[in-house]
């Protein structure tokens, strides 16, 4: 699997950016996906998964209420709806996928070139 994110970008705080991940493949919608970032001096951190059919997500607490991760396995693609962002989601991000979703976070056995989001006060 190939893993092509997109989308980031700078933005104001309170605004909005949607991130896409395109993947290769021809068992993209068995596998889970999910988002990653990592700050400036900080560890990468797991974000957002998603199961193979999109009916499970998951998030880490501090992105609840404000992104929203789906997929659209006719497209290949899985996104990331952020909203309401602030200067602490500054930070590149990875789309990565997961071959057995075990229904919370995902380890990443693939991974996608990171996209840069910059959230300015």
């Amino acid at each position: 699997v190939q893993l092509q994110a997109s989308g980031g970008g700078v933005v104001q705080a309170g605004g909005s950016l949607r991130l896409s991940c395109a993947a290769s493949g021809r068992t993209f919608s068995i596998y889970g996906m999910g988002w990653f970032r990592q700050a400036p001096g900080k560890e990468r951190a797991f974000v957002a998964a998603i199961s193979g059919s999109g009916s499970s997500t998951y998030y880490t607490d501090s992105v609840k209420g404000r992104f929203t991760i789906s997929r659209d396995n006719a497209k290949k693609t899985v996104y990331l709806q952020m909203n309401s962002l602030n200067p602490e989601d500054t930070a590149v991000y990875y789309c990565a996928a997961d071959r057995y979703y075990s229904g919370t976070t995902i380890t990443g056995d693939y991974w996608g070139q990171g996209t840069q989001v910059t959230v300015s006060s």
